[in-house]
């Protein structure tokens, strides 16, 4: 293994860790909550949409969830925010 290898093996080893945002542990202890509710059907929508959904625990229209707060979970709304309504 040449110098230059090694060096950038030694590199990526000691990467900074990244900085995290409010976690799922974190939630949990302030204990704050998001009500999703899906108000239009899934119909005509993309596959990756469906799937989001239904990660987010919704399987019907007028079904409504509560869920942590957390920044995947606010991804997940944000990509299908058209088809649901939120409450905090």
């Amino acid at each position: 293994m040449t110098e230059k290898k090694a060096a950038d093996t030694e590199t990526a080893r000691k990467a900074p860790a990244r900085k995290k945002t409010a976690s799922r542990k974190e939630a949990q202890k302030s204990g704050k909550k998001v009500r999703v509710t899906l108000v239009r059907g899934l119909i005509g929508t993309r596959e990756s949409h469906r799937a989001t959904v239904r990660g987010l625990g919704l399987r019907r229209i007028n079904h409504t969830v509560e869920l942590e707060d957390t920044p995947s979970v606010r991804g997940m709304i944000n990509k299908v925010s058209y088809l649901l309504k939120c409450e905090a």
